[in-house]
C-alpha cells in the first residue's frame, strides 16, 4: 500500500512540473497553434485520471486480499482451538462411559456390598459374610484333632517311601541314558504341600521336581519376563530358554539379535558357529528350526527316560509303575499287588542362573499354568523358597502355632465345597499365598495356637478382599521385604508385583462360579466342620467361652 501511495504522488508531481506554464515566457516560445497545445495537455489530463483510478484499484485490491488472508488466518486459529476442545471432549466423555461401564458391571454383580467403616483394614466384607455362624474355639480344636492332626503321620512315611523310590529310579535313568548327548539329570527335591506339612485331602501325592543340564559343551541361557526385555501381559510370570553352547556369548554380540543381511558377516562369531543343523538342536529338546528348549519335547524324552529306567530296576520291586493322567506328564502311580496305590509327580524342571527358582513346564493337578503362550515358555516356580520362609517364620513363632492349622482347615472347606458344587477358580496355592502374606503382615505373638478362630477368620476376611479387587499379589515377585536370610533373587524383589488373579478380569464367567463357591463355603463352613467333629458338651462350651473372656 505504501508503494501505490507513493506512485500516485510521483505523477502528480512530474505532472505539474513538466506544466508549460510554470516555464518563464522569456526562456521559451509559445507555440503558435494554441489549440493543439490545449488538446494535448486535456489528453496528458485524462491519461493521469486513468492511471490514478488504475492504481486506487490496484490499492484497494490489494487492501481486500490482506483483509481476506487475516480473516482466513483467524478461521484456521479458531478452528484448530475448536478442534483441540472438541477432541478433549471426546475422550473425557469416553474416560466417562467406561467408568460408567465398569461400575455398571460391578454393580450388576449384587453380591459386594459396602458395610461401612467398621470393618478391620484388611477386608472390606459383603453381606454374607456378616450372616455367618463361625465355629468357635473348641469346635475347630476338636475338629482339627479329629479330621487333620491325625494324617500327620501318614504324609511322613509315605514321603520317605516316595524319595527313596525316586531316588533309585533316578539313579537308573542315569544308566540308560547317553551321558554324551542325554541331558543329565540331577537329585530331585520335595515340594509342595506334602513337604510343607499341610495337605489334608486325600489321596496324598508327593511333588517331586528333578533339575537337569545340557550336555557338554550346552549350557541353558534363561531369560525371563522381568530381564529388561519386553513380554506382554499374559506371558508375565514367563520365561525362555534358550540351548547355546558354553563358549558362546550371546549377550555380547549383536548378531544374534540383528538381522545382519545376507551381504554382510559378524567378524566376532564365523557363519559355523551361528548355525547348527536343526536335527543338532532337535536332538537337544529344542522347538523346530529354534535353539528355545520346548517343553513338550522335554517331557516326551523324560518319560521315555522313565520308562526304560524302570525296565532295568522293576525286577527288585513287587509292585507295577505307571503313568496316571494323560494331561500331567510327570504323573506317576505305583500299584501294589494288594490293590492300593501311591501317587506322585516326577517333574523335570531347568534351574534359574544359580538360584533355587526353576523353570517348570507344568504344574501338576494345578490351573497356574494351564494355558501356557508356547511350548517354549516356562512357568517359574519358586516352591523352594516358599518352603524356606514357612521354616524360616516358623522358628520365630509361639510353639504350635496356628499358621498351618488355618491354612489346613481352610484347604479343606475348600477341596470339600468344590467337590459338592465343582471345580472354582481358586487354587491350593492361592489359599498359601493368602497365608504367606498374612505371616508377613502380622506379629508372631498373633500366631498363638489359641488365636485359631480369629487368624482363620483373618484369612477369609484376606480372600474375600482379594476375591473383591480381583487382586492376589505373588508373595515373592515385587516383595522388597523378603528376609535377606533366603538368599532370594534380587531381580524377582524389584520387578512389578505380579497379580495371580489377572485371569478372573480376563474370564468373568470363571470369577463369578469362584465367588459364589467361595460364599457357599461360608455358609456351609459350619455344617462342613460339625459332620467332622465329636459332639462337645454344651457345658464344655461355655466355660471355655468364660475363660477367653
Amino acid at each position: 500500500m505504501p508503494v501505490g501511495i507513493f506512485r500516485v504522488c510521483l505523477v502528480v508531481i512530474t505532472a505539474i512540473v513538466n506544466h508549460p506554464l510554470l516555464f518563464p515566457k522569456e526562456n521559451g516560445t509559445v507555440p503558435e497553434n494554441t489549440e493543439e497545445i490545449i488538446r494535448k495537455m486535456k489528453e496528458r489530463e485524462e491519461s493521469l485520471r486513468l492511471e490514478k483510478l488504475r492504481l486506487e484499484q490496484e490499492i484497494a485490491h490489494q487492501e481486500a486480499t490482506q483483509k481476506t488472508l487475516e480473516k482466513a488466518a483467524e478461521v484456521v486459529e479458531e478452528s484448530k482451538e475448536e478442534k483441540v476442545r472438541w477432541d478433549m471432549w471426546t475422550a473425557l466423555s469416553m474416560v466417562i462411559f467406561l467408568l460408567i461401564e465398569l461400575w455398571r458391571q460391578d454393580f450388576q454383580e449384587g453380591i459386594w456390598q459396602d458395610t461401612g467403616g467398621e470393618e478391620d483394614d484388611m477386608a472390606v466384607l459383603g453381606k454374607v459374610f456378616k450372616g455367618v455362624a463361625f465355629p468357635d474355639k473348641a469346635v475347630l480344636a476338636s475338629f482339627y484333632e479329629k479330621r487333620i492332626l491325625g494324617t500327620t503321620g501318614d504324609m511322613a512315611r509315605m514321603r520317605e517311601m516316595v524319595e527313596g523310590f525316586a531316588d533309585d529310579l533316578l539313579e537308573a535313568l542315569r544308566s540308560v541314558c547317553n551321558r554324551d548327548a542325554d541331558m543329565e539329570v540331577e537329585d530331585c527335591m520335595g515340594v509342595g504341600s506334602m513337604y510343607e506339612n499341610w495337605r489334608v485331602r486325600k489321596p496324598f501325592v508327593c511333588d517331586l521336581i528333578v533339575p537337569f543340564a545340557p550336555p557338554e559343551p550346552y549350557c541353558f541361557r534363561s531369560q525371563t519376563w522381568c530381564s529388561g526385555d519386553s513380554f506382554p501381559p499374559d506371558e508375565q510370570g514367563y520365561g525362555t530358554i534358550k540351548v547355546c553352547r558354553a563358549d558362546e556369548d550371546v549377550t555380547g554380540c549383536i548378531c544374534d539379535k540383528t538381522k545382519l543381511g545376507e551381504d554382510m558377516l559378524c567378524l566376532l562369531h564365523s557363519q559355523a558357529n551361528t548355525t547348527r543343523p536343526s536335527s543338532e538342536m532337535e536332538d537337544l529338546l529344542c522347538f523346530k528350526n529354534t535353539q528355545y528348549l520346548d517343553a513338550d519335547q522335554v517331557m516326551k524324552w523324560f518319560q521315555i527316560a522313565v520308562t526304560k529306567a524302570w525296565n532295568r530296576i522293576s525286577h527288585k520291586y513287587e509292585f507295577d509303575l505307571s503313568f496316571s493322567l494323560l494331561d500331567s506328564p510327570g504323573a506317576l502311580k505305583i500299584k501294589f499287588r494288594s490293590g492300593k496305590s501311591i501317587a506322585f509327580n516326577l517333574t523335570p524342571v531347568v534351574q534359574y542362573e544359580n538360584s533355587d527358582v526353576y523353570f517348570i513346564s507344568h504344574f501338576p493337578r494345578s490351573g497356574l499354568a494351564a494355558d501356557l503362550p508356547s511350548s517354549t515358555h516356562w512357568f517359574l516356580t519358586f516352591a523352594v523358597y516358599e518352603r524356606r520362609f514357612i521354616q524360616l517364620v516358623s522358628k520365630m513363632l509361639p510353639a504350635n502355632a496356628c499358621h498351618v492349622s488355618c491354612l489346613q482347615i481352610l484347604s479343606f472347606l475348600h477341596g470339600k465345597q468344590c467337590s459338592l458344587t465343582g471345580p472354582s477358580g481358586l487354587t491350593n496355592y492361592h489359599l498359601k499365598t493368602v497365608m504367606l502374606h498374612l505371616l508377613q503382615a502380622r506379629p508372631s505373638q498373633d500366631w498363638a495356637p489359641e488365636k485359631l478362630e480369629a487368624r482363620l477368620q483373618d484369612m477369609l476376611k484376606f480372600l474375600e478382599k482379594c476375591l473383591h479387587e480381583k487382586k492376589l499379589y505373588h508373595f515373592f515377585i515385587g516383595n522388597r521385604k523378603v528376609p535377606a536370610e533366603l538368599g532370594f533373587p534380587i531381580i524377582f524383589q524389584r520387578a512389578e508385583p505380579l497379580n495371580l488373579f489377572r485371569p478372573f478380569v480376563l474370564h468373568r464367567d470363571v470369577y463369578r462360579k469362584t465367588v459364589d463357591t467361595f460364599h457357599e463355603m461360608l455358609r456351609n463352613m459350619s455344617a462342613l466342620i460339625n459332620e467332622y467333629t465329636v459332639h462337645i458338651p454344651l457345658a464344655h462350651t461355655n466355660g471355655i467361652h468364660k475363660e477367653s473372656l
